[in-house]
């Protein structure tokens, strides 16, 4: 088996694979969200061995729901982005990702209610898996996280409103960011 920090190597291999044209531009929104990555992975790595200890605690029962709200959140805005959003290569963001390249202002199903679904569903899976096994250093790792995923979500909004000009201003002031009805 491989040790956690041979498998945090190759995991953040990976984040740098994918985020590599974001990494050389510190305004883009996918800046912010390498790390981000980087904190859950190490989260995850950290609390695997105590995934199933305590399965019926108040704790891991709240854990759970935050882990499959998560996954629940993933799959269900890529599918509304997929289905509505529709594509066009962005020249002034080249850093982008194909998906986040949408050209319609999705506003159906969890993007009703929320502006990132997806950086919910990061939300979801951090403190879902912070609250596998409390310590000092994961407390710090999920409030790392999800400083980044504001910022991450702040960069996003403004881009989104050069692009999609009054209409996206408009949406922001009937949804929130992460979570229906709160932030």
């Amino acid at each position: 088996m491989f040790s956690p920090q041979v498998l945090f190597g190759v995991g953040t291999a990976f984040f740098l694979y994918v985020s590599r044209k974001s990494l050389l531009n510190i305004r883009s929104h996918g800046f912010y969200r390498f790390f981000v990555f980087e904190s859950i992975w190490a989260l995850c790595l950290l609390n695997q061995p105590y995934w199933f200890d305590k399965p019926f605690s108040i704790v891991h029962i709240l854990s759970w729901l935050l882990l499959f709200s998560s996954v629940c959140f993933v799959l269900q805005s890529l599918l509304m982005l997929k289905k509505l959003g529709g594509y066009q290569e962005r020249k002034d963001m080249p850093e982008n990702h194909s998906f986040e390249n949408t050209v319609h202002l999705v506003e159906d199903g969890l993007y009703r209610h929320i502006r990132h679904p997806m950086y919910s569903s990061l939300l979801f899976l951090g403190w879902g898996t912070f609250l596998k096994q409390i310590t000092p250093l994961t407390a710090l790792l999920v409030l790392l996280a999800t400083i980044f995923l504001i910022a991450a979500a702040r960069v996003e909004e403004k881009e989104n409103i050069r692009f999609f000009g009054d209409r996206y201003t408009a949406y922001m002031g009937r949804s929130r960011m992460f979570i229906p009805w709160l932030i």
